[in-house]
């Protein structure tokens, strides 16, 4: 029996204990665990499918396991906000779950967030309560250590993943704005112990794969890149698994039954970023706010972006090279890294290879993926950072999204542009210029013929209506629930028209002029 098929149990923190199981289906979520065989039911489910966030908890894992994180980082630990409802039990190996009951002891005080919900009259039906409780704690934790006060936007921002249908959002949003004093508040999570659980846990488990057997859909967890590149092959019809925001969904909704998972949230050496050669290189296991956070660092443009991708409950358990791998036509991270010239990184056993973002997809849902393959990260180039300002000569990158909600929604067309400009004023020319789009066709893809318009042209507003009249030979794309065809072809014109207006070598507006919502804005030069 090889040393990844030896069976053994799962174990993690739970009310303050190690819990261990030995046997299970792989496919139960962290939810069903909880409501079903602890009867812990105050984690709600709402939607089952990571929008509501009433079913939100806490996940913690050892700092040193998440550097570099977006994470709350408390006592030497990570902290992350997750939708329980699609997350799979056994991907809590090493970890501690916190829930609402954890909160506050039966007889005790409540927690500062709680708190502050009963005062500013929170809650209303109640449904949603325990997922709005579990996300304002965290936040609580985040600003009693740094000893701050979070503003309106960044209560919003955290609250983005959670939905009140009962329509009671200002008194919650209020809530977040009392929870800590003016004075400053102390951490409030109950957190004793824990890291020293999971240390224990940690070294019990160092360098050996979890394999979880079951009929059906068996579940593995490698420790290193190595085990995971030969589980592949030894099983290349097995899902691979990074956050199962998607994938989730196929058992939750669909009631799939997947034939094996390997889960490669565990891997230590693919939740690394660095900069490395002129590139900013991002593991296959990093998470996508972490990814996104450092994007936008180099790419300030790119923040709204992260913003509007999911609500952070979804943001801290996906990860970017997932929402690259899945492929989906109308994915927001495709355009954005196509856009800046990005590659991928794939191993197949010992066999390592690398090709451009933008010739990996073929076709609908389909890759350049090969049997028993696998991608270990993605490389961006940093050479496409702004070297000034707008209307001046060098790079400039936009990204956009356009959908039916600003918050939490599935893109309609989502687009990504970068320009160079060569010269100033009436001599500025462009030199060079890619335009991604998704949900325009059966992939995320260039547009050649709108790019050759615009490519060592003057950048006038006559080239710009060449280029909007080009679009019509790049796509032709489809009319379905999100949107009609004319409103996609007529919202990528106006695309590149805000393009014209933010980058033009005379009288560039700034983004305030041509951001349509107010509100995101303002939270998004906050964070910046």
């Amino acid at each position: 029996m090889a040393p990844h098929d030896t069976p053994r149990p799962l174990r993690f923190v739970f009310r303050g204990q190690v819990v261990e199981i030995p046997r299970g289906n792989p496919q139960q979520t962290v939810l069903q665990w909880l409501r079903e065989d602890q009867h812990a039911c105050g984690t709600k489910e709402g939607c089952a499918e990571g929008d509501c966030g009433a079913c939100t908890v806490i996940v913690a894992e050892l700092a040193d396991d998440a550097e570099g994180s977006a994470a709350v980082h408390a006592d030497g630990l990570a902290l992350r906000t997750v939708n329980a409802c699609i997350r799979f039990l056994p991907t809590l190996d090493g970890k501690a779950l916190l829930t609402v009951e954890d909160l506050s002891p039966p007889d005790g005080p409540l927690h500062p967030a709680q708190e502050a919900l009963v005062r500013c009259h929170g809650s209303q039906c109640g449904f949603c309560t325990p997922g709005f409780t579990m996300t304002l704690a965290a936040l609580h934790e985040h600003h009693a250590r740094a000893g701050t006060q979070p503003s309106r936007a960044a209560v919003s921002e955290a609250l983005s993943g959670n939905l009140c249908r009962c329509t009671g959002y200002r008194p919650i949003v209020d809530a977040g704005l009392q929870m800590l004093p003016a004075g400053g508040s102390a951490p409030a999570l109950p957190l004793q112990g824990v890291r020293e659980q999971l240390q224990s846990l940690h070294k019990l488990h160092s360098g050996h794969t979890l394999h979880w057997p079951h009929s059906d859909t068996p579940f593995w967890a490698p420790r290193s890149e190595d085990d995971l590149a030969a589980l592949r092959l030894a099983h290349p019809d097995a899902r691979l698994v990074a956050g199962a925001t998607d994938v989730g969904l196929w058992v939750t909704k669909q009631m799939r039954t997947l034939p094996g998972m390997i889960w490669l949230g565990d891997v230590a050496s693919l939740r690394q970023m660095q900069e490395r050669e002129g590139s900013l290189l991002i593991g296959a296991g990093v998470p996508l706010e972490d990814a996104w956070q450092a994007l936008a660092r180099h790419w300030p443009t790119l923040a709204e972006m992260g913003q509007r991708f999911a609500g952070p409950p979804v943001r801290h358990a996906g990860t970017l090279v997932g929402n690259l791998a899945n492929g989906s036509p109308i994915g927001d991270a495709a355009p954005v890294l196509i856009a800046l010239g990005a590659r991928l990184h794939l191993r197949r056993g010992e066999e390592q290879r690398s090709l451009l973002l933008q010739d990996f997809y073929l076709d609908y849902m389909k890759n350049q993926l090969q049997r028993g393959e696998f991608i270990t990260g993605v490389s961006v180039p940093l050479d496409t950072r702004a070297s000034a300002p707008p209307g001046q000569p060098g790079w400039q990158v936009q990204a956009h999204k356009l959908s039916k909600r600003w918050d939490c929604d599935i893109s309609a067309v989502s687009a990504s542009f970068a320009l160079r400009l060569d010269g100033s004023g009436d001599e500025a020319r462009i030199a060079d210029v890619r335009l991604a789009f998704g949900g325009m066709a059966g992939v995320v893809k260039r547009a050649a013929h709108t790019e050759a318009a615009l490519r060592g042209q003057a950048w006038t507003e006559a080239t710009l209506k060449a280029a909007q009249a080009a679009l019509t030979q790049d796509f032709s794309p489809l009319t379905d629930l999100r949107a009609s065809r004319d409103y996609r072809q007529q919202g990528c014109a106006a695309l590149l028209q805000r393009l014209w207006l933010a980058t033009r070598p005379t009288n560039p507006l700034p983004a305030s002029a041509w951001r349509i919502n107010a509100v995101t804005a303002h939270r998004t030069e906050e964070a910046l």
